[in-house]
Order: C-alpha cells, then sequence, then structure tokens
C-alpha cells in the first residue's frame, strides 16, 4: 500500500477518533458517588399533541418551552445507599408504617442500597439541604418539571424518548408489576436515553420542583417556566415498576401531596452549570 494512502487512512482514523471524543458529554460524580452529566441549554414541544390518542387535557396544550441555561442531570435516580451515606438512615425507616412493607419478604426484597429511595418530596427537599451543607457551596436541586421533561425527551418528539413504540418498552423500563408480586428495581439497569439518563420511564416516578396545577400548560412562561406559585400537591414524572397504559409518555404528569411516601415515587437531582 502507498506510503500516501496510509497516511490518508492514518489521519482518517484519527479524525473519527477525535469526533466520537467531542461527541462525549461532559460529566463529573459528586462526594456521594452521583454521577452527572451536562445537558445543553434548547428549546422543545412540551405536553402531548392532540394527535396521541393516550393525551390527557393537563398535558395539554403542547407548547414550546425554551430551557436557556445548561444543567447538571444525575444519571440515575439517588439511591438507597447513597441516602444512607448521607442521611444516616435508610429512606425505609421513614416510611415504616406503610403495610406494603408487611408483606412476607418485601422488605427484605426492596430495601436494597442500589434500588431507589422511595421518599416524600419534603424529605427529598431535606436530602437535598443537608448535601448542599455537607458540599458547602453547590446547589443541587430538584428540575423543574419543564427541565424534567427537556432532559427525558433528549431531542425526541415521540411518546418515549424511543419512539412511539410501546412494544420496545422493556429494553428501556422496569413497568407493569402488579402490588403483590412486584417492586422497584437496582436504577441504571435498562437502556440508557440519547442524553445518558437511566430509568427516565419506569422504576420509580420522580418528584419535580413543580406545584401541580392542570390548567398550568395554558398560561405558563415560554422560557424556564417554575410552575404555580402555589398549590396544594407536587409534580411527579415518569411512571413507575406499577404503571399501565399512558403513565410511561414523555408527557405524562401526575400530582401528589409533599408529604405523601409511596414505594413507586423517588427522585433525581440536578445542579446549574456555573
Amino acid at each position: 500500500m502507498p506510503a500516501s494512502r496510509v497516511v490518508a487512512i492514518f489521519a482518517f482514523l484519527l479524525g473519527l477518533a477525535g469526533a466520537v471524543q467531542a461527541q462525549q458529554p461532559e460529566t463529573f460524580t459528586n462526594s456521594l458517588g452521583i454521577t452527572f452529566v451536562q445537558v445543553p441549554a434548547g428549546s422543545f414541544q412540551m405536553g402531548s399533541p392532540d394527535s396521541d390518542p393516550e393525551a390527557r387535557s393537563m398535558e395539554q396544550p403542547q407548547h414550546e418551552v425554551t430551557i436557556s441555561r445548561p444543567l447538571w442531570v444525575a444519571t440515575t435516580e439517588v439511591t438507597q445507599a447513597e441516602w444512607e451515606q448521607l442521611m444516616g438512615e435508610n429512606p425505609y425507616v421513614r416510611d415504616r408504617s406503610n403495610p406494603y412493607y408487611d408483606r412476607p419478604g418485601m422488605a427484605e426484597r426492596i430495601t436494597r442500597p442500589d434500588h431507589p429511595a422511595t421518599v416524600s418530596w419534603n424529605d427529598a427537599q431535606e436530602f437535598i439541604d443537608a448535601l448542599n451543607a455537607a458540599e458547602d457551596g453547590p446547589d443541587y436541586r430538584l428540575p423543574t418539571e419543564a427541565e424534567w421533561e427537556y432532559f427525558a425527551r433528549a431531542g425526541t418528539t415521540t411518546r418515549h424518548y424511543f419512539g412511539d413504540d410501546s412494544a420496545q418498552l422493556g429494553e428501556h423500563a422496569w413497568f407493569g408489576e402488579g402490588f403483590a408480586e412486584g417492586g422497584h428495581h437496582p436504577v441504571g439497569q435498562k437502556t440508557q436515553n440519547p442524553w445518558g439518563l437511566y430509568d427516565i420511564h419506569g422504576n420509580v416516578w420522580e418528584w419535580v420542583q413543580d406545584w401541580y396545577g392542570a390548567d398550568y400548560y395554558a398560561e405558563s412562561p415560554a422560557t424556564n417556566p417554575q410552575g404555580p406559585e402555589s398549590g396544594a400537591e407536587r409534580v411527579v414524572r415518569g411512571g413507575s415498576w406499577h404503571s399501565t397504559g399512558d403513565g410511561w409518555r414523555s408527557a405524562s404528569r401526575r400530582d401528589y401531596d409533599p408529604d405523601y411516601r409511596g414505594i413507586s415515587i423517588g427522585f433525581r437531582l440536578v445542579r446549574d452549570v456555573e
């Protein structure tokens, strides 16, 4: 092979390697071992279109939203091990009165280090306050509802980040399990979304920062919406291990009292890029 051709091939391979490296998102790992990926700023269509047969009224009207700042997003939901490392107890202790745990073998099956911490919205805020104090400066927080849907979609416009075909959901999510035999699973076991985030669909619902407003989309600001100024319930997103029907869609939203502790609701951290 002529030397010039060898040089050309070598240069091509170097360029290809550089392009692949350039596509790798920036990440960091914090003091608890939680890995974060940097999500770029951008705009997207939030909510469900009229063409979606499973669209709910509180997911409409679909509207354009701009997230004007890049964001650090945890690649997984906060785990029980991470919670216990910071708070000194398994989150299960706070929810011990839940009769679900009294089923034979259930407590042992779902109180495991690599499973998500299932806590109330207020519990999640307590964890965040403790983490911010421990790291002396970084402002960890819950994502806004708009931020959550933005990084869940990861540039897609379909019902799920992987497309419209729910038959593929098993590759990406834990879902559809009954309460008698089901439960949450270790984080990060299914396929990640295009921006490197695991368990966006299924496993546990995720608390977001916003108060719930059924009609909020009709009056939501176009840039960095923060949700209603007040309310009675907070929003959860993403579906869970026992969700059925429409709960796994990127636009799906539900609401719960901020004191509610459920075996299917956890949380994911974000942090502003400084």
